[in-house]
């Protein structure tokens, strides 16, 4: 299933996109795709649920706004340097251990949602990743249990302002959490709907040019590993979100000088079987609502 979110920001109501590229609305099954939804077996109850009512679900218009596929998380834990052409761009040694940090929830926005470049940024950059939607609690699980514990997969760009982040002192985190910074989707794929997790083509481009195009079978920790990992330290709830990394090709890493986003830029990105997004890039100025 492509489980998806849609309607106005804070507002949003559960839908499914369909194998021909429709989306229904399944607001009829009462439910939103939150911590409550997966920790119940949520998604085997949905599919049961839809046997006998998906007929009867209104079709969304396409123009209409998708949000994120997930409810706003207990946690979104991010992974750095997760790919070694990437910790070679960024002048860092590859991890004998995963790079653990967090992202502020308030940070989650829709798939195609303006992104904000924050007040006193200079720096601001992009990161294609390949995320994963925890399905129920784990705590202390070993990496041969882990695919058990996954609801599904999408999209994410990790958007990061680099002088927050490397030249403010302390952790990654003030570089990562600005509003809109974690664009997430458009819809949360479950595991049936992915044939191999680690054999997957992810791609960016800014305004037209292709910036990121690399495979999670280069991940330096698979998805198993890290899920497990994460559940030595934490316990991991129903909807948390891991994202797993971004290969090379980000605006601090090119040569023969970094880049950045500026307004007006538009940043599309795409991982296989898990759709698309695009993002355009505006002054904190010019938003509103945040």
């Amino acid at each position: 299933m492509k489980l998806i979110r849609f309607g106005n920001a804070g507002h949003e109501s559960p839908g499914l996109e369909l194998q021909d590229g429709r989306r229904i609305d399944l607001s009829a099954f009462g439910e939103d795709f939150n911590e409550a939804f997966f920790g119940s077996d949520g998604i085997n109850r949905l599919k049961a649920w839809l046997n006998t009512k998906q007929a009867s679900c209104p079709v969304i218009a396409a123009s209409t706004r998708l949000g994120p596929p997930v409810a706003r998380p207990s946690k979104l834990i991010c992974i750095g340097l997760n790919y070694s052409d990437h910790a070679a761009e960024s002048n860092m040694q590859l991890p004998t251990e995963p790079v653990v940090f967090f992202k502020s929830t308030t940070a989650i926005c829709g798939p195609n949602d303006r992104v904000v470049i924050p007040k006193n940024s200079l720096k601001t950059d992009w990161e294609a990743e390949l995320a994963v939607v925890i399905g129920k609690r784990a705590s202390y699980i070993s990496e041969e249990e882990a695919p058990n514990y996954i609801a599904g997969y999408l999209l994410h760009n990790d958007y990061s302002e680099r002088s927050f982040q490397l030249e403010r002192g302390g952790q990654w985190v003030k570089g990562k959490s600005c509003d809109t910074f974690a664009p997430l989707g458009p819809y949360l794929a479950t595991p049936d709907e992915i044939p191999d997790i680690n054999n997957l083509r992810l791609w960016l481009t800014v305004n037209g040019k292709m910036m990121q195009d690399g495979n999670t079978k280069n991940m330096v920790f698979k998805v198993p590993h890290l899920v497990a990992y994460l559940s030595e330290f934490m316990t991991l709830l129903a909807g948390d979100i891991i994202s797993t990394g971004t290969p090379a090709g980000v605006g601090l890493g090119q040569k023969p000088a970094p880049f950045y986003l500026k307004p007006g830029d538009v940043v599309e990105m795409g991982i296989e079987g898990l759709g698309r997004a695009r993002q355009e890039l505006i002054k904190y100025e010019q938003a509103t609502g945040l």
